[in-house]
């Protein structure tokens, strides 16, 4: 058995772990649950066909994703000029609430689309603040050194949370529609507990005088003027917005396959099943080689797994494909992750990563909101096939725009130039 990985070794990235697996836990089995509620609420109390209710998961990812949008640049803000750990404890709060507001809606019976969709939108809020906040807490309370290993083990407690919440949330909800809210509640409740004992982290102060607004945007501007931030950001942006299929696992699980709640928290934690099994191995077995060819090669697996899942009519397939499709774009990820905190200083860590974060946002939620309105045109299956195909397109299209992908062979940032060897050439 190997030695326990180094950043384990680590009391505060012990409770960080602990924290981001009970929070992600708690919303990946909100999301799930609330896609179903939607699809179900407007088959059976609205009487809307199936392309009509997919419309309206499409319609949901938007309600997520404008206050994502809107509130990003001062997420990323506020984890650069406050105390990381209590934004991260603030914004969970938030989330509690939600889930608590939920589950008291579900218990009543007094569901509807606008409330649905208004609680969504609450949550959206709650998540954007959340992101930055963990994203920066990580390099902080781990020596560089060990930052991939420590964003592999970051990954696995994401990666198992997504498998456990859909699958705890479907089984929930068989049982009770209400319970999925409560479990996630008191997870949320866990979360905030963990992460108070750990040191504080605060940021380093932002330099120059400028306006908070400016300071805002200034994630944006950084990444924009660095190629490779914003080619490795944009390629998950693009990826998933065209490839996701998460957005019609609902469809998929009621009236495809035919697997209902149950079926579909297997078929919802089958690629963070698959993510989970190689973030382990990248944890113990850091990824050191060729990492930006490695990366733009997973982004074309995802598409092409993604293609198989849309045309696939056997459960066993489909979670057999999900869940390759999930570990090839943990790889994906693992290597962006790792990529955009070593080639970010300290002090925009907060901004670049709700930049990452908005991306990775607009990739899910404005994913689900493609999903849908292709589901109303081309069908459910149509749609996942053609958003398959899309991602391995923006791979091979991606590898000529931003040839500094495939040039990473290491997690090392380029070297600062030698200031002697800059006189010299000025």
């Amino acid at each position: 058995m190997p030695a326990l990985p180094a950043p384990l070794k680590i009391r505060d990235f012990r409770l960080y772990w602990l924290a981001r697996f009970a929070a992600v836990m708690a919303t990946m089995g909100m999301v799930v649950i609330i896609g179903y509620q939607v699809y179900d609420v407007a088959r059976a109390d609205y009487g809307m066909s199936i392309r009509e209710a997919a419309l309206q998961l499409g319609l949901l990812g938007l309600a997520q994703f404008v206050p994502l949008a809107l509130l990003t640049p001062v997420a990323g803000w506020v984890a650069d000029r406050f105390e990381r750990r209590t934004v991260a404890r603030i914004a969970n709060a938030l989330d509690m609430l939600v889930a608590l507001a939920l589950g008291w809606f579900t218990h009543q019976d007094a569901l509807t689309l606008p409330l649905l969709f208004a609680l969504a939108a609450l949550h959206g809020v709650a998540r954007v603040f959340v992101g930055p906040a963990m994203a920066a807490i990580a390099p902080n309370i781990v020596p560089a050194k060990i930052l991939p290993e420590a964003i592999a083990l970051s990954s696995i407690a994401w990666q198992a949370a997504s498998v456990g919440g859909p699958a705890l949330g479907g089984f929930l909800y068989a049982a009770d529609p209400a319970l999925p809210y409560w479990t996630a509640a008191g997870l949320m409740g866990f979360a905030i507990l963990a992460l108070t004992p750990v040191q504080p982290v605060h940021p380093p102060a932002i330099a120059g005088t400028a306006h908070p607004l400016k300071q805002m945007i200034e994630g944006l501007g950084y990444v924009r003027r660095h190629r490779f931030l914003l080619g490795a950001i944009t390629l998950d942006l693009f990826a998933v917005l065209l490839g996701g299929a998460t957005a019609m696992l609902p469809v998929f699980a009621r009236d495809i396959l035919k697997v209902g709640t149950e079926g579909l928290g297997l078929l919802r934690g089958a690629p963070a099943a698959g993510a989970a099994l190689l973030a382990l191995y990248y944890a113990w077995y850091p990824l050191k080689t060729n990492v930006g060819v490695k990366m733009l090669l997973a982004v074309a697996g995802f598409g092409a797994m993604t293609m198989v899942f849309g045309l696939s009519q056997s459960m066993l397939l489909s979670l057999a494909a999900l869940a390759l499709l999930g570990m090839l774009d943990m790889l994906s990820v693992y290597v962006r992750s790792s990529l955009v905190q070593l080639h970010t200083p300290d002090a925009m860590r907060g901004r670049v990563s709700a930049v990452s974060g908005l991306a990775i946002s607009a990739s899910n939620e404005l994913g689900e909101l493609q999903s849908g309105l292709a589901a109303a045109l081309l069908g459910p299956v149509g749609a996942v096939v053609a958003g398959g195909a899309a991602a391995i397109g923006v791979a091979g299209l991606w590898s000529l725009l931003f040839p500094e992908l495939r040039r990473a062979r290491t997690f090392d940032p380029p070297a600062p130039p030698d200031p002697l060897e800059k006189s010299f050439l000025n």
